[in-house]
């Protein structure tokens, strides 16, 4: 995609520090971290979102954002880290290219976490698992 950021990036139009590249995935550190270490793992190919990867990529590119996390917290002493991804604008999803946030952690960095809701009942919880069951 002509005007996609990470793609520019990928095919070196605009700097990216990178992390990791193989034939199928691109890591590199995320110019607007949350923490030091923040990276995003990405699929060389572009897909808009995690619903779009193929299986087979998706599953390296998992393998791949695992190893990256591995690394990433020993680099920089991490005490934890979150693996995120967010698809659709909706969720927060800034750039249309599919893509995980791989963010080490510290004790009281102050990253938060979103707010917990709930059901209303059982019974509305169990009928939102049957919607989700029939859809599968």
């Amino acid at each position: 995609m002509a005007d996609c950021v990470f793609c520019m990036i990928r095919d070196n139009k605009i700097p990216g520090t990178r992390v990791f590249e193989d034939s199928k995935v691109l890591a590199f550190l995320d110019i607007g971290p949350v923490n030091k270490g923040h990276t995003l793992v990405i699929p060389k190919e572009h897909y808009e979102t995690l619903l779009d990867i193929p299986d087979g990529l998706l599953e390296h590119l998992v393998v791949t954002t695992k190893k990256i996390a591995r690394a990433a917290m020993k680099a920089v002493d991490g005490k934890g880290v979150n693996v995120m991804i967010s698809s659709y604008r909706a969720a927060g999803q800034l750039v249309p290219h599919a893509h995980f946030h791989v963010i080490p952690r510290h004790d009281g960095d102050g990253f938060r976490h979103w707010p917990q809701g709930r059901y209303e009942s059982q019974e509305e919880a169990q009928k939102c698992a049957a919607k989700i069951s029939a859809n599968l």
